[in-house]
């Protein structure tokens, strides 16, 4: 009889645990789900910035088109991106476009003066500033759920429920990665 308990409460003890560990594995899946989200969020609002920054970059600039232009293609790949590895690489590619108007609009002082064109720069400005900040909360979160999926004994209940590793927002263009030069 006390082998039967014994056996009972061992049992019992297995499948809280397997309770635990699969809650666990779904509470870290929603939070990189979030953390994409929060990216998506921010993205969005830098796609609707670029159009006005654009059109109000483009009265001045008449002879730096192509510029303006790489920069609304750009714009149009990181929208119609749908994977993370595409929307990865279309974001990147608009990041360097954007750092590319700004240097161009550093050589016209009437457009840097501008007033409408400061809070364009400003706001997305700030808005890269977000898109750091929840690309850094995605890859933590990326980070906690693939720890969770190929750490023993978690690993046994995250392949008998599918639950897989993420991908992590990652920076693909290497002058990203460099420490900026300043010279004064």
């Amino acid at each position: 009889m006390i082998v039967l308990w014994i056996l009972l409460i061992l049992v019992a003890a297995c499948v809280l645990w397997g309770v635990a560990v699969y809650n666990n594995l779904v509470q870290l899946r929603e939070n990189a789900k979030n953390g994409w989200s929060q990216i998506d969020v921010q993205l969005k609002r830098r796609h609707d910035l670029i159009p006005n920054l654009v059109e109000t970059a483009k009265g001045y600039m008449a002879h730096e088109s192509g510029t303006l232009e790489n920069v609304i293609k750009a714009r149009q790949q990181a929208v119609d991106a749908s994977s993370i590895k595409d929307k990865q690489a279309a974001e990147n590619f608009l990041s360097s476009t954007l750092r590319s108007l700004f240097a161009v609009t550093e050589n016209y002082p009437n457009l840097k003066a501008d007033q409408q064109m400061r809070q364009l720069h400003e706001e997305l400005t700030s808005t890269e500033n977000k898109i750091t900040f929840a690309r850094q909360y995605y890859n933590d979160e990326v980070n906690r759920l693939n720890t969770s999926v190929q750490s023993f004994p978690d690993n046994f209940i995250a392949s008998k429920f599918k639950f897989e590793k993420r991908d992590f927002f990652e920076l693909e263009d290497d002058s990203e990665k460099e420490t900026p030069k300043v010279k004064f």
